[in-house]
């Protein structure tokens, strides 16, 4: 008789035993991985049988200190000094704080928390940057990264020193802290400093400087051959602000590079909805800019509106590759940013086009660019492009990929599945419902490809009043099928307040998704006795 048909086992045991199968799980970046295509390909426990209003739901919710913009991160087997291993869940805040999470035990203990308010530190108040879209405080925005072979995990923290207008000090600085215990490492944390020769907006002596006030990360963090990766963009575009990538060394936190992509203009940040700027296998990083001034293909610096292609080229950080579409001056000046996205790159494809990123912005418009060959700008058309497919409406965040179909849910539209062949799109279906307020970042669970599930969550509009978040999911397979909602019983399963652009984690059984003040985990519910 296997264990799993074993009868005196309850449906909790057979859960635990699943668990131990898939123990190597891990979550340790942005959606799922540095190419960003949001599937997480080992859940061996949810599927479309029994994801349903009377199998699933919420179990519990982890209260925190402040909102929860940031992807809940994961790993499986890790030693806490003094309590023993467990998979565990990372969180970070608005606050300025992170927590370890056991990720299905005591919701109320975390493992560790660390704070990055010392002396008289705060978060940077709404009031302070100009903007409501993150209130009523700025902490840690962008979804930190995990570097699994060292133990460490890196955190970009936003802080405010001083309590007199004349006296503030803004502070952006990245912590690398012990996944064991959250204990600062490498000399941590470093300060975020800058600056580029440029008479763009802000200038002074002809150089621009990094603002840490009106500089805003949204996307996420990246790891990828031993370095870490920041991105900014700003808030409510209160300027002056720019684009600004750039790299640390993962394990001595030293800084190894600098690109601002409008030294000579303005804006050109680099949004991506909360989504991350990703990485192929040999190192190249991918990242969208939005608004601003393009005039790099008339032998000028700055990129606004462009997919970017970044490595290091004689030690310096510099664009190696670009897309820009043929009408970037007119996406400026209607505000259709091209960086509202965030980039995913498709596995390798047959065909000529074998290295595909996929990108799509306020356009609304989604671009398949050739990786290997981006073709810079070229008036009058996108035909540099792979392809071109339109949007119901624009992209706030990013896609998912999973076994050659991709995911997309544009602004105002419903959920869109599309055949990837041969680095192109063909439409396929569309789902039967659509979010309110706004687009989201779908992502996806299968058992390799078995058992598709895409999830979504709700995220609130730039001017919606405050809303119960939403959690979705449909059958990847068919998608016109609805599996569950949070709300179908809402007195057992509803979330927390919804946030903008939150991505939900899938793993291990159980669905996390970040609202105010607050983690909602949901699962299989005990069995009925």
């Amino acid at each position: 008789m296997s264990v799993l048909s074993h009868p005196q086992l309850s449906r909790f045991s057979i859960l635990m035993f699943s668990f131990a199968l898939v123990s190597a799980a891990q979550m340790p970046t942005s959606q799922v991985s540095n190419a960003r295509t949001g599937a997480y390909l080992n859940e061996t426990v949810l599927t479309p049988k029994n994801v349903n209003p009377q199998q699933f739901g919420k179990l519990f919710t982890l209260k925190v200190d402040g909102d929860v913009y940031a992807q809940p991160l994961f790993l499986a087997g890790v030693d806490i000094p003094g309590k023993g291993r467990h998979d565990v869940l990372f969180v970070a805040t608005e606050h300025d704080s992170v927590y370890a999470f056991d990720a299905y035990g005591n919701p109320s203990m975390p493992l560790w928390q660390a704070s990055f308010l010392k002396d008289d530190a705060t978060p940077v108040p709404e009031g302070d940057t100009e903007c409501f879209f993150i209130a009523p405080e700025v902490g840690i925005t962008s979804t930190p990264v995990i570097d699994t072979g060292t133990g460490t995990l890196f955190v970009l923290a936003r802080t405010k020193n001083g309590h007199l207008l004349s006296s503030n000090e803004y502070h952006q600085q990245l912590h690398a802290l012990a996944i064991t215990n959250g204990v600062e490492k490498f000399g941590g944390p470093v300060e975020i400093q800058a600056s580029v020769s440029g008479k763009g907006d802000g200038s002074s002596g002809g150089q621009v400087a990094f603002d840490p006030l009106r500089e805003n990360p949204r996307a996420a963090l990246l790891l990828s051959h031993g370095t870490v990766y920041l991105s900014w963009a700003s808030s409510c575009d209160v300027g002056p602000y720019h684009g600004w990538v750039m790299a640390y060394d993962a394990q001595t936190l030293k800084q190894k590079g600098v690109i601002n992509v409008s030294p000579d203009a303005d804006d050109g940040g680099i949004w991506a909805s909360d989504t991350g700027i990703a990485a192929d296998r040999e190192g190249n990083v991918y990242a969208a800019t939005g608004n601003g001034r393009f005039d790099a293909s008339r032998g000028g610096r700055d990129y606004g509106d462009t997919l970017l292609k970044l490595n290091f080229n004689g030690g310096a950080l510099a664009v190696t590759d670009y897309f820009t579409p043929f009408n970037a001056d007119q996406l400026n000046s209607e505000d259709n940013d091209l960086g509202s996205g965030g980039p995913m790159l498709l596995p390798d494809q047959p065909g000529p086009h074998p290295h595909v990123a996929v990108i799509g912005g306020k356009g609304p418009l989604i671009y398949m660019v050739d990786r290997d060959r981006m073709g810079h700008f070229q008036a009058g058309s996108n035909s540099h492009a792979v392809q071109t497919v339109p949007t119901h409406g624009g992209i706030y965040g990013s896609m998912a990929y999973w076994d050659h179909h991709l995911f997309v849910l544009s602004d105002g539209d419903v959920l869109r599945d599309y055949d990837v062949s041969n680095g192109v799109l063909k439409y396929h279906a569309a789902s039967t419902f659509s979010l309110r307020d706004h687009a989201a970042t779908p992502a996806v669970s299968a058992n390799g490809a078995k058992d598709g599930i895409v999830w979504m969550v709700s995220s609130k509009g730039w001017n919606s009043p405050a809303r119960t978040a939403v959690l979705h999911a449909v059958d990847a397979s068919n998608i016109a099928h609805e599996l569950y909602t949070s709300e179908q019983n809402s007195a057992r399963d509803r979330a927390g307040l919804g946030l903008r652009f939150n991505i939900p984690t899938i793993v291990n059984g159980h669905v996390y998704i970040g609202a105010k003040r607050e983690v909602d985990v949901y699962g299989l519910l005990p069995a009925q006795p």
